[in-house]
């Protein structure tokens, strides 16, 4: 089973990889951008989300292994991986584990550390929408709303729903895996993995994910490491500042 792609543009290969609950989709327009500079555009849908095959099998080294047989099945060399989050992960191990297909690392907005569970709020208003009921688009945000606030969140979120048949929505994603596997989005990058290649990692100013007391842990696993800090944006730092987030990605991969 191969994952969903959706691939623009000719030159260097640029793997994107999204993050928890995301879909390649949600990076259209950074994609874009990065086709028009001389860049060949891989998006991935992640297993279990968006477009790509639903499996219980649920973690970073299943991830990963998804994302090699896609890169071996397009004849891939040299690519420049980025990963955005749980993506984040998922190429963090991959330049670790097989550095000899990574030219290029990028990291949004996570570390190599351990995350305690921090879905809880998300994934119980995602299970509160009962399907079998036909709700409409904005009866489903009604429901969400009473658990996720933010409506940034919402929206991205809401973009999973799809029309399953002509009466009936559903989400895109594996909720029932995802509620049984939410443990799995926060393991730390295993201690001995290292990548000594160039490596960009971008933090949200207003995120937390990345702390300056998380530096020491970056370097030791990636010794090439720049780490750079997005102003005014928060965790989806390339939705809140597009403009510095591909500046930086610019200057790096040129």
């Amino acid at each position: 089973m191969t994952l969903h792609s959706r691939i623009e543009g000719e030159g260097t290969p640029i793997i994107i990889l999204h993050g928890f609950l995301g879909m390649s989709d949600n990076w259209k327009s950074i994609a874009a951008q990065f086709a028009s500079e001389g860049f060949q555009i891989h998006s991935l849908d992640l297993r279990n989300h968006g477009k790509s095959f639903h499996s219980d099998e649920f973690n970073y080294e299943i991830m990963m292994e998804d994302v090699k047989a896609y890169v071996d099945s397009h004849n891939l060399q040299d690519i420049t991986l980025l990963g955005h989050s749980m993506g984040g992960k998922v190429a963090m191990l991959l330049a670790t584990t097989y550095p000899n297909l990574v030219s290029k690392l990028i990291i949004a907005d996570i570390g190599p550390k351990y995350y305690a569970p921090h879905h809880q709020t998300i994934l119980a208003g995602l299970n509160a929408v009962d399907f079998s009921k036909n709700p409409s688009r904005s009866g489903v945000e009604k429901i969400v709303s009473n658990f996720i606030t933010d409506f940034g969140t919402r929206q991205f979120l809401l973009k999973n729903l799809y029309w399953k048949t002509p009466e009936q929505l559903a989400f895109r994603f594996n909720l029932q895996v995802f509620n049984d596997k939410i443990e799995t989005i926060g393991t730390a990058l295993p201690f001995e993995n290292k990548f000594d290649g160039p490596t960009l990692f971008l933090r949200g100013a207003k995120s937390d994910y990345i702390l300056d007391a998380d530096f020491e842990t970056i370097y030791h696993h990636f010794p090439m490491a720049t780490i750079v800090t997005i102003a005014n944006a928060g965790h989806w730092l390339h939705a809140e500042n597009p403009i510095d987030f591909e500046i930086n990605v610019m200057r790096f991969l040129k």
